[in-house]
Order: C-alpha cells, then structure tokens, then sequence
C-alpha cells in the first residue's frame, strides 16, 4: 500500500446496533475497490471484518477490525465496530482513535438501541457522523418514515443528501440532494446518471432547500447570498457542508443496499468530500511533555516530535503481538527506536505494517494521522505513547467503560491453573473491559466483564486458542459476622500425655464493639494475678485467628470486644499454646452465645435509564430489597435513579436491566457499607456454608 499524507487520509468508524450491516457496509467497500474479488457474508463466515473463530461461531462481530481502503486517492482507514453491548470495550478503542464516524441503520428496523448508543457516543467525543441506511432493497423499507423519525429524535441538524429510486420494493438507484442529479446502481457498485425521475423532483429540491439554509447559516456572507436569492457556487457549498459536519451542526443520510453491493462508492465520495483529515479533526489527542509536563498538543505535523497512541493490542498463540497505533505526530517509521515516557522503556521496532482484517502488509512509514501496526512490542501495552528518547510525550488515555459484570471461575481440570493465568493475561491485555481479581478472603479468583455473554465469549476463547477450560459460576459474596448481645464464658484446654501437660484456663466477656471497620478489639481487666501477663499476647492470638473465620458460615468476624476477666494457669503445665487454645474454645461459644448475625454488603448503585422506564427500574430495585433514595437528571435527558442495595441482590441485573429498558439502561455502583442481612437470607447462606463444609 502506497504512504498516504495526512490530508488524503480518513479514519472512519462504523457504528449500530448488531445485526444492521455494519461489516456487510466494510465488505461492500472493500469489494467496490478492488480489495477482495467477491463478497462474503455473514452467515458464511468469510467477510474481512470477522474473521475471528468466536465471531464466525456466533455471526455477529466481537472485535474491532481496520481495513484500509484506496479511494479516489484517499486512503479511509474504515474501523468496523461490534454491535452488542458486551462488546463495548472494541467499539471504545475504535472511538479512541477516529476522526469521524458512520452510524448505519437497519432499514426494515429503524433506530434501534445501538445506533441511538452511538448517537450519544459521538455526542460525547465530538465524532463528525453520517447516517447510512442499510438494506434499503427490503420492501418492508421506508425512508421516509426513517429520515422522519431520525428528524424527530435528532433534530434539525439531520439532512438527507439522497433519495431512493425504486420499481415496486426494488432498489434501483438514488437522487444526490445537493448536487440534484439521479443515478442508477450496477453490480461493481458505480453507478450511472440519470435524469432526476419526475415523481421525486419536489421531494428532491424541498429537501436540497432545507439543507441550503443550513448552509446560509455558517457565514453572513453566505445569509445575504442566500435572502438575495443569489445561487451558491459548488465551492461554497462544499466547503460549508464540510465545516458543519465537521462540527456536528449537519448529520448527512445517505442510503443503499450493502448486500447487493448498493451505495458504498457513493457513501466514500461524501466521506471524501464531508469528513475532516486527521490534522483537522475535533477529536485530536492533547497529552504532556514527560521531560517539562508542559501541554502537548498534537498537530499531526511530520515535522513535530514523534507521539504514536497504542489504541489496541492483539496477542495471538500463533502469529504473536501485534500493537495497533495511530500516529498524531512526527512521522513513525521501520527502523524507528520507541520510548515509552510511562515505563520509562526503550524498545526498538521488529517490523511495521498495515493490517486489513488478519492481513498484514509490511510497510516503511506511517505519516501522521495514520494507522498502523508494529510486531512484537513485548512492553507496549494499549493506551501507552510511543515517542522518542530526547523528545518524550505522553496523550492523555482513553477511558473504557466500567466493568461491573463478574462471576467466579476455576479450572475444570486440576493443574492447569497456570495455563488459565497465562491466557486469561493475554485476554485482559487485548481488551480494556475485561478484569481478574483474586478474592482471597472467599478463597476464589473472580473475572469482571461489561455483560454475561462477553464472559462467556471469554471461556469460549480460552478452550480454542489456549486449549484450557474453565467453568464460569455465581461468586460467593463477602458477607462479614458479627453479634447484638454480651455474653460471659470461659475456655479450659487441658490434656495430661505423660511428662508435662497442657493447661490453659480463660474467662471472658464478648460483646459488639460498635465499630464494624475492625475485626476486634481486645482488653484485659485480671485482678490478683489468676493469668500471668505473658501469657496475654497468647490470648489475643488465640482471638486473632478466630475472627478470620466466623463460628457462624465461615466468614469474617467484625465489630466484637473480648475482654479477658479472669482464669487459672499451672506453674508446670500452662504455656502460650495453652492459653492461645483457651481463648479459642472461649471465642466459638461467646460469639455463639452473644446473638451472632450475618452483615451483607451494601453498594451505592446509580441507574441511568430514559424517562419512561423510571417506574419499571424502581419496582425491580424494591423488589431485589433496594432503597431508592431519590431521582436526579442525567444527560440527554436521561434519569439517574440512586439506591443503596444488597451486592448480592445485583447478580445478573445487567441483563435484567437491559431487557427492562430494551438496552437503553447501564449502571454502576460501589461499596457503601455492611447491614444486618434478614433472617430468611442469613438462614439461606449459613446453610449453604455448612454443606459446602461438609463437601
């Protein structure tokens, strides 16, 4: 592939709901220049987006993908995104590095969830968007209820740039708004021009007004041009569109058949002529000097110090690591020696390339704006600044999406543990969303995903490119014990074996302490001498270890007082192991005797939902014992409703949250404190650690 400078560079994501034709689109590109001699699908399993083992099993996309394609001397740098929730952590790293992005619509199934997530990602970051309707052949298509509806959620800044032409329920071709001129599509995806057909000369030339005031808005010069009734020149049209895409004032919408090869060229010409380049693009990094911590802005000037964003990493058993970067200044090439300013690392480049799908061609330099690959990076890890030694910067990372989704997980076949570490590293290497933490207090290692089925995707993967097992299942949670009331016992430990014996003798108070931050809180109140005072450190041991796991389920002991008030030792038999055993016998039956309870754990959880579905979000949260503590307003018009709730009651809630709000609901939470658990739920779990004791 030839080196493209920045001006003649695009980096366009597709974004949507799953299942709208979003790899179809990239496949159809791909076809239309020459890049792959026939088109595959998706049920087939051989497009060039979803190549992956998991995503041809599944049929639909679980990873971001890139493929570079020449256009009419540009190279657009199309980063194909998956639909699906779970897969958020691939579409986060796309957003991290484009310039621009489309959003396609299902044209049988409108806005549906995806593509309005999307709307509000590009909302976010400032992505300049079009919106491409997909499967316009369908004869259940209606575009005009689509630009309508796109109207009515959207707003004004909406403006469809084509028109449909069609025989009955069949495509045929489309009017070009602006330019007022009709085409008909053939097979190699170019298309041929005709006259604008009568029946849509109105349509044509009401909407091509509509769009003509937006572009009277963007100067004065243009408003007196326009109130005079003076025609705008192809320049002035032009370049104002592209301003207003390019600031999120003007969303085009164009349309065409992905499957049948329809509207893909005429989707990259307005991706030529609308979208910014990298250099001009509102979603351009910012960072830091290392050596001064002055601010860095990068200008994607070759000129300018190095400064290359690794956005993604991909580690595979056979072909080895490969770390994607996108270069927002200097000029990255071959034999180039990176520093990373971060680890304060060195390390000097294998080989450079451009990936397309699992295709890799080797390549010399990348300019800025450009994206790339470099082979076998052993430090450089997503979200690292590649720069140079005497130049060294730092951007500022990308912030991926929250895991809260977890479950527990263990080998399901003995010794392979260090198989399943080694993999499940890599795994969390290649994806942001994804988390490993050791859970020692319940003896069990726990992985964090955004939902169940990215999870799932996960133990999948491992049993096909790392070749071990692991069973997924419902965590055990950190429930803590603790007790109401005071109560008086006393220990003995004594056992004659011949020779000297053993004999330790204890009398105590337990009692709640009052602070349930710490485990325990010992005191000694001996009159006259009855336990000697060396022997005090071995009766707090004793105590100590106790409280690591509760006489009540096994669980951790907070928020209890021993206070040792009494006793009796031998001159030749009593010794710190005696005592220590004593002050145990003593803590198992005044714990048991003082009202033991159960205290489970409280989050402080934030749903954020659209209006209409407050009602349904609060009446699931009381029943899962929630306390809704009050309603707040969120962004774009959301509702965020706070609530503290039992952690375990939240065990599979993002699946039920998201079919109670048809997807559009996400949420977080953390810890807030410990609460007596109710006496149906204490029953329940001090059952299940009995049984499980026994096992």
């Amino acid at each position: 592939m030839n080196v493209y400078k920045t001006g003649d560079i695009r980096n366009v994501i597709l974004m949507g709901h799953g299942g709208s034709g979003k790899s179809t689109l990239a496949e159809s590109m791909a076809y239309s220049t020459g890049i792959i001699s026939r088109m595959g699908n998706i049920t087939d399993g051989n497009t060039i987006s979803d190549f992956d083992k998991e995503e041809i099993k599944r049929k639909f996309s679980i990873n971001s993908t890139i493929i570079p394609i020449e256009y009419d001397g540009i190279k657009i740098n199309v980063l194909d995104t998956p639909g699906y929730f779970d897969f958020i952590g691939a579409t986060e790293e796309a957003l991290s590095v484009c310039d621009a992005a489309v959003i396609v619509l299902n044209a049988k199934s409108g806005i549906e969830v995806g593509a309005a997530k999307s709307w509000e990602f590009c909302e976010k970051f400032k992505v300049p968007r079009f919106i491409y309707v997909s499967g316009m052949d369908d004869a259940n298509a209606d575009y005009q209820k689509i630009t309508s509806d796109l109207h009515e959620r959207f707003g004004v800044k909406i403006a469809p740039f084509q028109l449909p032409i069609k025989e009955g329920s069949e495509l045929k071709g489309y009017v070009d708004v602006i330019a007022q001129k009709a085409y008909t599509y053939k097979p190699d995806g170019k298309c041929t021009e005709i006259a604008v057909p009568d029946a849509l000369k109105a349509d044509a030339e009401s909407v091509r007004e509509g769009v003509m005031e937006s572009v009277a808005e963007t100067s004065e010069e243009l408003m007196e041009k326009y109130f005079g009734g003076e025609e705008f020149t192809d320049e002035e049209i032009m370049t104002a569109l592209h301003d207003a895409v390019k600031d999120g004032d003007c969303v085009p919408v164009f349309l065409g058949s992905s499957v049948k090869n329809f509207g893909a060229t005429s989707l990259m010409t307005a991706i030529k002529s609308y979208f910014p380049n990298p250099a001009n693009s509102p979603t351009m990094k910012s960072g830091k000097d290392a050596k001064t911590d002055a601010e860095f802005k990068c200008s994607c000037d070759p000129n300018a110090p190095l400064a290359a964003y690794v956005f993604k990493t991909i580690i595979d058993p056979f072909i080895g690591k490969y770390s994607l970067v996108k270069v927002y200044s200097g000029v990255l090439k071959s034999d180039d020696l990176l520093f990373n300013a971060e680890t304060d690392q060195s390390e000097k480049i294998a080989k450079l390339y451009i990936m397309r799908g699992k295709n890799v061609e080797e390549i010399k330099e990348l300019q800025p704006g450009d994206i790339g690959a470099i082979g076998k990076l052993e430090l450089a890890k997503t979200g690292d600044t590649l720069s140079r030694k005497e130049a060294p910067v730092i951007l500022d990372q990308f912030v991926y999406s929250t895991p809260y989704t977890y479950k527990k997980y263990y080998a399901a076949n003995k010794g392979e543990e260090d198989k399943i570490s080694q993999a499940l590293s890599k795994l969390c290497a290649e994806d942001k969303t994804l988390k490993v933490v050791a859970d020692e207090e319940n003896k069990q290692a726990l992985l964090y995903g955004i939902g169940d089925q990215q999870l799932d995707v996960v133990a999948s993967k491992m049993k096909e490119k790392y070749k071990v097992d692991i069973v997924l299942d419902k965590p055990a949670f950190p429930f803590r014990e603790t007790i109401r009331k005071t109560a008086e016992v006393e220990g003995k430990h004594k056992k004659q074996s011949g020779g000297h014996g053993q004999y330790g003798h204890v009398k105590m108070i337990f009692e709640p302490s009052g602070d349930l931050e710490t485990p325990y809180v010992f005191e000694e109140k001996i009159f006259g001498g009855s336990v000697p005072k060396n022997f005090f450190p071995a009766v707090e041991k004793g105590i100590q270890e106790c409280v690591q796991k509760g006489p009540l389920a096994s669980y951790p002991v907070v928020g209890v007082k021993a206070t040792l008030i009494d006793g009796s030792y031998h001159p030749v038999d009593s010794n710190e192991m005696s005592f220590k055993m004593a002050a145990t016998i003593a803590f198992k039956k005044g714990f048991m005797d003082a009202g033991p309870i159960l205290l489970e754990p409280i989050v402080s959880l934030k749903v954020t939902v659209p209006n209409e579905f407050t009602g349904d979000v609060m009446g699931d949260l009381n029943k899962r014992r929630g306390r809704v503590l009050g309603m707040n307003p969120g962004e774009l018009g959301k509702t965020v409703i706070e609530a503290d709730i039992p952690m375990s009651e939240l065990y599979g809630y993002n699946t039920d949250l998201r079919s109670m709000t048809g997807g559009f609901g996400n949420f977080a939470y953390e810890f807030s404190r410990y609460e007596q658990a109710p006496a149906d739920v204490q029953q329940k779990e001090v059952a299940a650690r009995q049984s499980k004791d026994e096992e």
